[in-house]
């Protein structure tokens, strides 16, 4: 039987970059330039329904989505240098934290807060 694992030579992957769903994009963008300080890089739309955020090696992808309805599942994770002080920036600008700062067994100092849109971002630092 070949195999179904797409051989590692054949393409060099790049980045990939996860796009959220949200009902309010200025208000999205608002939240992720201003209080995680990415920048907007490229838009879409008039008015604006798509938009492409960066912060160093971090992308996201905003689509505006009216009536979106956020799940309990995480949509993105972000590996950063020092999840405590990240927290502790998310709490201090009221962020809803859905799960809060731990050292995980799987080797992450990690934790989980939410969008305005109730999107959940999952933040890990490697310990």
């Amino acid at each position: 039987m070949p195999s179904t694992v797409f051989p590692s030579h054949a393409v060099r992957f790049g980045r990939l970059a996860p796009t959220i769903s949200v009902s309010d994009i200025d208000q999205a963008m608002h939240f992720y330039t201003g209080i995680l300080g990415f920048t907007k890089v490229f838009e879409n739309g008039s008015p604006v329904g798509f938009a492409i955020l960066k912060k160093e090696d971090a992308e996201l992808h905003l689509s505006l989505h009216k009536g979106h309805k956020a799940t309990v599942q995480n949509v993105a994770h972000l590996l950063v240098h020092d999840a405590e002080a990240l927290y502790q920036h998310l709490q201090a600008h009221r962020v809803k934290i859905i799960k809060a700062i731990r050292d995980a067994d799987f080797g992450l100092r990690c934790f989980v807060f939410a969008d305005p849109d109730g999107n959940r971002i999952d933040v890990g630092q490697t310990l």
